[in-house]
């Protein structure tokens, strides 16, 4: 892999050379956009409509939209001189429990590795951060955006997690759907607890999968081959009549899929 960057971990005055790597890749099935006719990619063009022109890169300016269709200008001189983390330094600010970080403001994750020179110091924190179960939340400055970040264990490496800040969440109460009022019946809230405690399982990442993504590949390569293209047949919803009979069906289901399994099991044995 590739660093991203090659920068520092500052604390105190503690200064920790890192390189920054993505901890993430996508794996989606990528497509590209044809004329139906000829099968020739389409292209897309900086075209100004007003002046019927295609628009070279240096002729384009950052355009703020303060009013439906004013735009106040803002180059790049007028950006220098507004404040900014150091380019190169993640500033730990504090040192928080991760429990108390709900995952809605976590978004992208790297990994953070030692620089030549950094690996007692980066040691020293990853040992820190592991003995007093803390993470460290910084600002850092990446793809020309100061973005909130936790520094955080994991595995035997240092991970950075970019985060949001807390006005870029929007508010739960602009949801109209959920103003409802509901009447829950006693039993009906310990059954739904007796089918998440039965369906509770240790989180293993490994055990799920995306099977839309294995099915359109499946479906790339078969066309690629030029073979026929089987599409399973699409389970049939069922209509919930009743919450009550809904619930001791899927709990009587779970028990059952659980016995199976420890029958394979012991055959296997």
């Amino acid at each position: 892999m590739r660093p991203l960057w090659k920068g520092a971990i500052s604390f105190g005055l503690v200064y920790i050379p890192v390189k920054l790597y993505r901890a993430t890749e996508s794996n989606g099935v990528k497509f590209n956009y044809l004329h139906a006719k000829c099968k020739t990619p389409i292209r897309y063009r900086r075209y100004c409509p007003y002046c019927q022109v295609e628009v070279p890169l240096e002729e384009i300016v950052r355009g703020y939209e303060y009013e439906k269709g004013k735009y106040v200008v803002l180059r790049e001189e007028d950006l220098e001189d507004l404040p900014r983390e150091a380019t190169r330094t993640i500033n730990l600010l504090d040192f928080v429990d991760l429990r108390e970080i709900d995952p809605v403001y976590f978004d992208r994750s790297y990994y953070l590795t030692p620089a030549d020179g950094g690996q007692k110091a980066y040691a020293l924190l990853w040992e820190a951060l592991k003995a007093t179960g803390k993470i460290g939340i910084a600002k850092v400055a990446l793809r020309n955006k100061t973005s909130l970040a936790a520094v955080r264990v994991y595995d035997k490496s240092l991970m950075l997690n970019t985060m949001i800040y807390p006005e870029e969440l929007r508010s739960v109460g602009e949801l109209a759907e959920l103003k409802y009022e509901v009447r829950l019946e006693t039993k009906e809230v310990e059954m739904a607890v007796t089918l998440i405690n039965t369906l509770t399982a240790e989180f293993r990442p490994e055990k799920y999968t995306d099977e839309y993504r294995q099915a359109l590949r499946k479906l790339v390569e078969a066309k690629i081959a030029g073979q026929e293209v089987e599409v399973p047949a699409r389970p049939e919803a069922h209509k919930v009549v009743d919450l009550m009979e809904a619930l001791k069906a899927s709990i009587e289901m779970v028990q059952k899929e659980e016995k199976a399994g420890a029958r394979r099991r012991r055959k296997t044995s």
